[in-house]
């Protein structure tokens, strides 16, 4: 299997499985959002777990953009919204199968 395909199994999996834990948890707060993000700022491990993520998709970010810019790979920076709004777990696999194709 190509490696290019491994990162797109990857994000797949990244954009699910994680997903499934935020719906199972806002189903049981009645969809609220808000419950959602105080849950991740309950203790010192899950506001560090928050903070660490947070760095990372941060970083993530700044290297699609320059890269981005130097490669004319504009598909890539679809990678930026998927971190933000799904996770770096997808984000980032996401960004590398952009990144594998053939230039």
């Amino acid at each position: 299997m190509k490696l290019r395909y491994l990162w797109l199994l990857l994000a797949l999996w990244g954009a699910v499985h994680p997903m499934y834990y935020f719906m199972s948890y806002m189903m049981a707060n009645d969809w609220s959002l808000w419950a959602l993000i105080d849950a991740w700022y309950v203790n010192d491990s899950t506001h560090g777990l928050v903070w660490d993520l947070t760095i990372a998709a941060i970083t993530l970010t700044l290297w699609i953009l320059f890269e981005t810019i130097t490669r004319r790979n504009w598909l890539a920076l679809l990678a930026i919204p998927a971190t933000y709004c799904i996770g770096v777990s997808c984000g980032l696999p996401l960004y590398l199968y952009f990144r594998s194709r053939p230039v």
